[in-house]
């Protein structure tokens, strides 16, 4: 099997947005956190795709901080990059801001770190190319998640052992 070339983080860059409606929002006004969940895992799986090239579905989410509420009618930007790459999967980190389009003020709402995994035509992991980091901010998002991905590995291996 060839070996795949890194790529770097700039090269799976995703940014999502939406226009919140009333239909988005609980009787208070606030965005549902389930909309803004849908947005997050959607930025997430563009990111993934873009890095693996193929298919990648999402294993978990985590560390989702709902800061301040998103409110009817903000806009809703999601901005997805990936922190760390695995054999197949990749932590995908997305931040979440809301931008009133009267003000034009930009509001940071919330964060997300999503574990997402590529996947092959017959639904098994698949390999990813390694992740190329080229500035000291993915320097050091890449060493967090490395030492999150360890730790998550070593709670499986725990976990199955008790099971």
């Amino acid at each position: 099997m060839p070996e795949l070339k890194p790529k770097p983080v700039r090269a799976s860059l995703t940014q999502i947005s939406d226009l919140t409606s009333p239909v988005n929002a609980n009787i208070n006004g606030s965005v549902f956190g389930g909309v803004i969940l849908a947005i997050v895992d959607k930025a997430a799986a563009v990111c993934a795709m873009r890095h693996a090239e193929k298919p990648c579905v999402t294993v978990a989410m985590e560390r989702v901080e709902f800061l301040i509420p998103i409110h009817i009618g903000d806009y809703i930007i999601a901005e997805a990059h990936i922190n760390f790459v695995g054999k197949s999967s990749m932590e995908v980190g997305v931040e979440v801001y809301a931008e009133n389009l009267s003000s034009g003020e930009r509001r940071h709402t919330n964060s997300c770190l999503v574990t997402m995994v590529a996947v092959a035509l017959d639904g098994r992991p698949a390999l990813v190319p390694p992740l190329l980091v080229e500035t000291p901010e993915e320097k050091t998002r890449f060493e967090e998640a490395e030492s999150r991905h360890k730790r998550r590995r070593e709670q499986g291996t725990q976990a199955r052992a008790r099971a």
